[in-house]
């Protein structure tokens, strides 16, 4: 309720109890959440960013170059599958990160984008999303329900060629499907595109799926 409108960020997610990471289900699914008391129950806004942040095991070190991990792989698949598959299915970018290299951090900072330049781009993407959505109750791509996804949205069959064979091979769930869509319909707007094309439906699939860019 307190991250209403703003994010939820989850510091080493798989230390979390599985009951209290399953709770945050339903009100990602639905921007809602109900207390229920012995006298009635109330339900609140809950529209939020999720967040999480996991180690590959509890060490930390397994898949870092040059780096010996302790831990068995019973221990590692019993750690990550703290984080359900039913909670990782509503996450719609997962990206994996590698600790950086001594190029990287002694790169010349003058040649990075500030802060300020990439919130102009988000701001600018916001608005295209606003626009398309005038005379609707939504106002982000977030928002926007499976009905007008699959509706007056509806992409090309040649354009949604990569999400039909993630589905017929079993890697994406339906709930997936309308994730990378409204991510695909993002990366559209950051790019200045009218529609997403496959190549921002495979960038979106590719970031639902968690591999590597």
């Amino acid at each position: 309720m307190v991250a209403h409108r703003g994010i939820l960020f989850l510091d080493e997610a798989p230390e979390f109890p599985p009951r209290v990471l399953d709770s945050l289900r339903q009100p990602v699914e639905s921007g809602q959440v109900t207390v229920s008391r012995a006298n009635g129950s109330v339900t609140f806004p809950a529209r939020f960013t999720l967040v999480l942040a996991a180690n590959p095991c509890p060490c930390g070190l397994s898949g870092e170059a040059g780096r010996f991990c302790t831990c068995t792989p019973s221990v590692r698949r019993r750690y990550l599958s703290r984080l359900s598959g039913p909670l990782l299915d509503r996450v719609d970018v997962k990206v994996r990160l590698s600790p950086p290299t001594r190029a990287e951090l002694l790169a010349d900072r003058a040649l990075t984008e500030s802060s300020a330049t990439v919130a102009e781009r988000v701001v600018e993407a916001r608005e295209r999303a606003a626009a398309r959505l005038t005379g609707t109750p939504w106002r982000l791509n977030a928002e926007v329900p499976s009905s007008l996804l699959h509706g007056g949205w509806r992409l090309d069959h040649r354009v949604l060629a990569p999400l039909h064979r993630a589905v017929d091979v079993g890697t994406l769930s339906a709930r997936g499907v309308d994730r990378v869509l409204r991510v695909a319909w993002t990366i559209a707007d950051i790019s200045r595109r009218p529609r997403p094309s496959a190549d921002e439906i495979s960038l979106a699939l590719t970031m639902w799926m968690g591999e590597e860019l």
